[in-house]
C-alpha cells in the first residue's frame, strides 16, 4: 500500500483527471475550443446568443469549473503575451511596444498587440479576448479603469502596468517613468532659470500619468514658495492629446497674463499647443516655450523647440521581461522598476528667465 502522502497525491491526480475539460465542454456544445473559451471569459460579439447558451448549458451539465488546475497549467504553458497599448498613434508608445516585442522574442515568447484607444470598453474587449486565449501575461501600456481589468486582477492574472500605474491598485507591478520625479525635475529646471510664471496643459488627470506628473511639478514649486493655486491650467475635449493641446492652448492665449512657459503633461499635448501658438503669431521659443513628457523619438526631427523628459524606449522591453520573471518566479508584490529619465533641453534660453544660459541639451 502506498504511504498516505502518495495516496493523497494520487487522489488529487484522479480527481483532476475526472474533472471535465474545456475540450469536453466544446464538444458537448458542438463548438470549437476557442469559441467555448470566449464564452466562458465573457468576450462579447464573438458568438451568437444561441451558441453562448449551448456552451453555458454544457458547462452546467458537465459541472465544468473555469478556474480549474488544468486551465491554470495551460495558461502558464502559453507562449503568448498580450500587450494592450492606449494609443499606438503616439510614436513613444509605438516605440515602447517595439522594445517589448523584441525582448519577448528573445525569451521565446510571442506578443499579441492591441490598441485600446484609451477607452474602457475597448480595453475590456481585448482583456477578455486575451483571457480567452489563455495568454501567459498581459502588459498594459497606459491602462484605464475598467470592469474586465478588475476581473483579471481579482483572478490573479499576471499583469504588468507600464508608464501609468494600475488605476485600481497602485501596488500592482509597474515599469516605467517616475512620473512625480520627472515633474519635480522640470520644476527644478524652471526654478534654476528663475522662471516662476508658467501654465499647464493637461488631458485627463483621473489616475493617469499626468496626475502624478502634475503632482510632482506642483509639490516642488510649492516647496520653493510658488503659489501653485495661481498657476493657470487648461485642457481640451476628447481623448486625442494633440486636439486637447490645441484647444487648451487656445484657452491659455485668451488670458491677459499668458505665461511665457507652458508645461504640457505629454508631448502630444505640446504638438497641438505649438500649432495653436504659431497660428496666433507667436514665436516658439522666442515668445513662448514648451516642456513635455516622453520625448518622442521623432522630436529631434520635427520638434527642436520642445524640451522634454526622456526615457530611452529600448530600456522598456528588458525591464518588463525582468518584471515578468519576478512574477513567474513567485514574487507577489515586486517593487516598481523605475527607469532612469533625462530632461532634454532644446531651448538655450527660456522667455522670462533670469539665470545664466545652460548648454543646449543639458
Amino acid at each position: 500500500m502506498p504511504p498516505p502522502a502518495d495516496r493523497k497525491r494520487a487522489s488529487r491526480t484522479e480527481r483532476a483527471s475526472l474533472a471535465p475539460s474545456l475540450a469536453q465542454v466544446a464538444a458537448r456544445a458542438g463548438v470549437s475550443v476557442a469559441t467555448a473559451s470566449r464564452v466562458i471569459n465573457g468576450v462579447a460579439n464573438k458568438a451568437t446568443e444561441e451558441t453562448a447558451e449551448r456552451v453555458r448549458a454544457a458547462i452546467r451539465e458537465l459541472g465544468y469549473r473555469p478556474g480549474s488546475v488544468g486551465r491554470a497549467l495551460r495558461r502558464r504553458e502559453s507562449r503568448i503575451v498580450g500587450v494592450l497599448a492606449a494609443n499606438l498613434a503616439n510614436p513613444s508608445m509605438a516605440a515602447i511596444a517595439s522594445s517589448i516585442e523584441w525582448s519577448l522574442r528573445g525569451e521565446g515568447l510571442v506578443m499579441s498587440l492591441c490598441d485600446t484607444h484609451e477607452r474602457a470598453d475597448v480595453q475590456d474587449e481585448y482583456i477578455r479576448e486575451m483571457r480567452a486565449q489563455l495568454v501567459r501575461a498581459m502588459i498594459l501600456v497606459g491602462a484605464v479603469d475598467s470592469p474586465a481589468l478588475d476581473e483579471a486582477r481579482a483572478a490573479g492574472d499576471t499583469l504588468v502596468f507600464v508608464n501609468r500605474p494600475d488605476p485600481g491598485d497602485p501596488s500592482s507591478p509597474y515599469v516605467g517613468l517616475d512620473n512625480a520625479g520627472a515633474g519635480a525635475e522640470i520644476a527644478d529646471r524652471l526654478l534654476e532659470r528663475g522662471v516662476r510664471r508658467i501654465g499647464v496643459l493637461h488631458a485627463s488627470l483621473d489616475r493617469t500619468a499626468g496626475h502624478w506628473r502634475l503632482l510632482g511639478l506642483f509639490d516642488r514649486l510649492a516647496a520653493a514658495g510658488v503659489d501653485t493655486a495661481a498657476i493657470p491650467c487648461a485642457t481640451g475635449p476628447g481623448l486625442d492629446h494633440i486636439v486637447a493641446g490645441y484647444h487648451a492652448m487656445g484657452t491659455m492665449l485668451e488670458r491677459p497674463d499668458r505665461p511665457p512657459v507652458i508645461v504640457c503633461l505629454s508631448d502630444l499635448l505640446a504638438y497641438g499647443a505649438y500649432r495653436r501658438a504659431r497660428e496666433a503669431g507667436l514665436e516658439v521659443p522666442g515668445d513662448v516655450a514648451f516642456f513635455g513628457f516622453d520625448d518622442n523619438p521623432i522630436n529631434p526631427w520635427i520638434a527642436d523647440w520642445l524640451n522634454s523628459v526622456r526615457v530611452p524606449s529600448d530600456h522598456f522591453g528588458p525591464a518588463i521581461v525582468d518584471m515578468l520573471h519576478r512574477l513567474w518566479g513567485g514574487e507577489e508584490q515586486p517593487d516598481p522598476l523605475l527607469l532612469t529619465h533625462q530632461l532634454t533641453i532644446r531651448n538655450p534660453r527660456l522667455p522670462g528667465e533670469t539665470g545664466p544660459v545652460p548648454p543646449r541639451g543639458a
